[in-house]
């Protein structure tokens, strides 16, 4: 954790537990006995009690536990009214309760108590609101895409488990890759063998010329299509039935999906083009336009970070070790850190040990030299492999210098 280790002597410290509909609120004046608020989650509260603050004189530190969304308005007017906000961690805020307590008991008081002290103590973080720091649409984009690229995961293995191995199981050996929204294009037109088989081949081929787009030798792949369809094992339904309607539904919306996540890179790469961090981060092997959009939207400025192993911690790729006595236990990563930076540098991460020639696919083939076939070992390599990413990715953007292959292979 960022710690601060101002003095507090001349300063007023506010504590915020943030909730849906309300927020309790611990105020502590220098000299003074502490004193509580309560406020409900609209406009008319805020201002009341930020005129309340403004009116005390005094420098203010407020802090708060990250609450869902919820936190986002108000932390936005704090800052707005030059306040100094403050973060808390929800781990470091529950262990600390349950030392002070000693007990797991918690209610929104007695939270508010807790991270009075930690910002007391100074165990907090500087809290960095994406819409002052302009990262806002970035993460929109990049939480819209998950979103996207998750539902359409879902309705891909619906259509792969239920709907082709009854209707036309052969056709899936024609999908390449989720990015091919031609076959959901041509599955929509001809769902089964029989939308096929009633034409003739040079039929089906007049008809499905434009459906299925550029492609190399198309005539070869359409009568491919055509005969696979002739010894199908798909049952026999009717093309008008309303299970082949469900199954057209189901094939739309996937194609929608499609669509939706074209759209949504195409625009990442409109705002951030000519932008030098995105431009560096996908000098990196494996990093593409969405895992730097991701990067850049998770933890904005890496500038920020002074060291970095600051930005690993922050990624939850430090090691923790349980260690008692004479017992030491294995260090494993911590993973309390940001999911979706972690996520990100271990997707790009088997990318890039899938190309021909770079230092991570060097790190990696190092460290399963000894058993190749330990898929335990490759898990740890791979491990290895996006820590080492997420350190090249914060040098290139802390130093302001290009990608260099190869350079300090380690």
């Amino acid at each position: 954790m960022t710690t601060t280790n101002d003095k507090t002597e001349c300063k007023t410290l506010v504590a915020i537990d943030i909730s849906k509909s309300r927020h309790d609120i611990l105020i502590q004046r220098p000299g003074r006995k502490r004193y509580r608020m309560q406020i409900t989650n609209d406009r008319a509260d805020h201002d009341r009690f930020i005129q309340h603050v403004i009116e005390i004189g005094e420098p203010v530190h407020v802090c708060f536990e990250a609450t869902g969304n919820y936190h986002r308005p108000i932390a936005w007017r704090l800052l707005s009214a030059g306040f100094s906000v403050h973060l808390i961690s929800s781990v470091a805020l529950a262990r600390t309760r349950e030392a002070l307590h000693n007990g797991w008991d918690k209610n929104d008081p007695k939270d508010a108590q807790v991270m009075l002290y930690m910002l007391a103590a100074g165990q907090v973080q500087r809290y960095y609101d994406p819409l002052e720091q302009e990262t806002n649409d970035w993460q929109e984009l990049s939480k819209t895409h998950e979103a996207i690229s998750k539902g359409k995961t879902e309705v891909l293995h619906r259509l792969m488990t239920h709907y082709m191995p009854l209707y036309f199981p052969e056709i899936d050996r024609f999908r390449h890759n989720s990015r091919s929204e031609w076959f959901f294009r041509f599955l929509h037109e001809f769902p089964t063998p029989y939308s096929i088989t009633q034409l003739s081949k040079s039929e089906f081929i007049q008809a499905a010329w434009d459906v299925i787009g550029r492609k190399v030798n198309k005539t070869q792949v359409l009568s491919d299509i055509y005969e696979t369809a002739l010894t199908s094992i798909g049952l026999p339904v009717n093309l008008g039935s309303p299970a082949v309607s469900m199954y057209r539904l189901v094939i739309m919306q996937m194609r929608q999906l499609i669509q939706h996540r074209d759209e949504i890179e195409r625009q990442a790469n409109r705002q951030l083009s000519g932008h030098p961090d995105f431009e560096r981060l996908q000098q990196i092997p494996g990093i593409g336009p969405i895992h730097a959009l991701t990067v850049l939207a998770e933890a904005g400025d890496l500038r920020r970070f002074d060291h970095y192993r600051q930005f690993l911690k922050f990624c939850g790729f430090d090691l923790a070790t349980h260690q008692s006595g004479q017992f030491r236990g294995q260090s494993k990563l911590s993973k309390y850190g940001n999911a979706r930076l972690r996520r990100s540098f271990w997707m790009a991460g088997q990318v890039a040990i899938r190309q021909r020639e770079n230092s991570f696919r060097d790190k990696y083939q190092r460290y399963i030299a000894r058993d190749r076939d330990n898929r335990d070992l490759r898990r740890k390599a791979l491990t290895a492999v996006a820590a080492k990413m997420a350190r090249v990715a914060y040098s290139i953007i802390k130093h302001e210098t290009d990608y260099r292959p190869f350079y300090g292979v380690r």
